[in-house]
């Protein structure tokens, strides 16, 4: 986390990592635990093509990923959910922890995230939580496209 906070300083991005005493492990949790609206919890998905990995970062009110959608924005073949171990290994973090911020990663952000002033999701720690702008969000991250 202080490569995560390193980077959140030197950019001068207002932001909070909250403590919590348990995992939360879906976005309605996030959102319970937090008083907000399940749309502000922005999970990090991480996405395998043949064409190497891929950040998803989207609202906890999304619905249903549509992969037919994302093989059409990355112009590839197949693209899927990566493995659990290809998570750790390209983020050194566990499925669920995955952070908000992953430099030299592309990714695609979900529209809908910018409605909120801030959104909460992942550090890769279990037990906290990055509250960010989602324009932060935009300008950390390499954006390749929106959904």
């Amino acid at each position: 986390m202080d490569k995560l906070v390193a980077i959140l300083e030197q950019q001068e991005i207002e932001y909070e990592i909250i403590e919590h005493n348990k995992q939360l492990n879906s976005a309605q949790e996030g959102a319970d635990y937090f008083g907000i609206s399940i749309g502000q919890t922005a999970p990090t998905l991480i996405l395998k093509s043949e064409k190497g990995f891929y950040a998803l970062i989207v609202s906890g009110d999304h619905g249903k990923v549509d992969f037919a959608t994302l093989r059409e924005l990355l112009s590839v073949e197949q693209v899927k959910l990566a493995s659990p171990q290809e998570v750790e290994e390209v983020t050194c973090s566990k499925i669920g922890n995955v952070s908000l911020i992953n430099q030299g990663l592309l990714t695609i952000l979900d529209r809908k995230l910018i409605r909120y002033e801030f959104v909460y999701g992942g550090t890769g720690h279990p037990l906290t939580t990055l509250k960010i702008r989602p324009s932060d969000l935009e300008k950390l991250n390499q954006i390749v496209d929106w959904i």
